[in-house]
């Protein structure tokens, strides 16, 4: 398989933004350009890393034995095909049947637009002074809107909006009431927990977590639309690592706070671990899934879950940290991959 992605990368546009990434690395590092080349084809076969996993982990600053020891795309695939039955996919694809499927996390009001009239939709905002308008499908905060109830003249003028075919809209969920911490370190986006299980005969397990949030105004903190990510221990309930953007740009603070991300704290710990983990049994035949995890006032809540979880996130690479990561924690529940 590994063979099969070179020979695709090796030619057209692909191998034109592996020269890209050759070129960046030249730049920073000073190395030949031909020996990064022959040596990301070579991590490539040994250990299924494509050349984005090359540069964002920095494989070009390792041996081979911190290498063997990151799971790669080509393995994160493998491991999602080996413990996700494909059958429950939908699921956690669309999120009107996720919303239903685990509506007991979920700790906000949820309409699937479909179900509803214009009086229930008018119930819904009242009081409120924005909601979210999402599509059933889609990732990285795609087609989602935080709508401002009083930019319209009418409820009867909003209600047309949201049901524009154009908009594609099939959910309206309330805005969650952040718990001030969360919001503290950067107050216009949910910032959220992602925290992937894997379930292992029959128990489910946490494998790794980090804190994600927004930036540069956004009001979601993906790393696709200007987020930041940082490493979290949720045992300790704080912040281990810097800030990493997906340019490649570390902080040591967020950039638009100010606040510094090694040693920030978050509440609920023991009750997010308690949840994922129950979250995790709902479906026992999906094994291995990314849970986004907010914090209100009262405890977490569940914002969605990932069935093709994120493995980029707790591998990025912070200054002075071992580069041991996460296959030595799958192969310790008997995985080889």
């Amino acid at each position: 398989m590994n063979v099969k992605y070179v020979a695709r990368v090796l030619h057209g546009a692909k191998l034109k933004k592996m020269f890209q990434k050759i070129k960046m690395i030249h730049r920073k590092t000073g190395k030949s350009k031909i020996g990064l080349f022959f040596d990301m084809i070579g991590c490539t076969i040994k250990y299924g890393a494509g050349y984005n996993d090359y540069i964002i982990f920095e494989f070009y600053n390792m041996n081979k034995e911190e290498r063997k020891t990151y799971l790669t795309r080509m393995k994160n695939k493998k491991l999602v095909t080996m413990l996700n039955d494909k059958q429950y996919s939908r699921i956690f694809d669309e999120k009107n049947l996720f919303d239903e499927k685990f509506a007991e996390f979920m700790g906000r009001e949820i309409l699937d637009l479909a179900k509803i009239n214009y009086e229930r939709f008018k119930q819904f905002v009242e009081g409120k002074q924005y909601f979210f308008a999402k599509p059933y499908i889609g990732e990285s905060g795609k087609g989602i809107e935080k709508i401002k109830i009083a930019n319209y003249p009418t409820t009867r003028k909003l209600w047309e909006y949201i049901r524009r075919p154009e908009k594609n809209f099939g959910l309206i969920e309330e805005v969650i009431e952040q718990h001030p911490q969360a919001a503290k370190i950067y107050p216009k986006s949910l910032n959220c927990l992602r925290v992937v299980t894997l379930v292992n005969n029959g128990e489910a397990n946490i494998l790794y977590a980090v804190f994600k949030m927004g930036n540069n105004g956004g009001f979601v903190d993906n790393l696709e639309n200007g987020g930041l990510a940082c490493h979290f221990d949720l045992d300790k309930g704080e912040i281990i690592g810097q800030g990493h953007t997906s340019a490649l740009i570390n902080y040591d603070r967020h950039p638009s706070t100010g606040i510094k991300f090694v040693g920030y704290k978050l509440p609920f710990m023991n009750e997010v671990k308690e949840m994922v983990k129950k979250a995790a049994m709902v479906i026992p035949e999906f094994r291995y899934v990314g849970w986004d995890v907010c914090l209100t006032p009262t405890g977490p809540a569940i914002v969605e879950g990932n069935d093709y979880p994120a493995y980029d996130f707790p591998q990025l690479p912070d200054p002075d940290k071992p580069r041991i990561w996460l296959l030595p924690k799958i192969e310790q529940f008997g995985i080889k991959l």
